[in-house]
């Protein structure tokens, strides 16, 4: 887990920047809608792969929460929520990005750390 934790806040971290990079670049709404299907869909997978594996899925964490915010974003498309989305999907990278490397460095301390807190 903790090898996936690691690429996963990694190539999270490297497509924001690299594309937010291409963005100021070529400031069109086809790189923009590319950027975010991209990252959109690194995040799906890790989430997928999240839950699947039960890591910081626990009832009401940020992670489960988080889970179910996209989740519902991602259902209710059809019925016209992408314009919602369309504003939302760059906040809601950086955020999942930023919990990825808070799940990272829960799981880098040591398990007594963790009981102190």
């Amino acid at each position: 887990m903790r090898a996936f934790k690691l690429i996963d806040a990694g190539i999270s971290l490297a497509l924001l920047i690299i594309l937010g990079i291409e963005w100021m670049k070529d400031n069109t709404m086809h790189q923009v809608v590319n950027s975010y299907f991209i990252i959109g869909g690194w995040q799906v997978i890790s989430m997928v792969v999240h839950a699947w594996e039960k890591w910081f899925t626990r009832k009401y964490s940020i992670r489960h929460i988080y889970h179910w915010i996209a989740f519902i974003s991602l259902v209710t498309l059809p019925i016209g929520s992408y314009w919602i989305l369309f504003v939302a999907a760059a906040p809601m990278a950086v955020f999942y990005t930023g919990l990825c490397f808070v799940e990272c460095a829960v799981k880098v301390r040591r398990p007594l750390s963790l009981i102190k807190n």
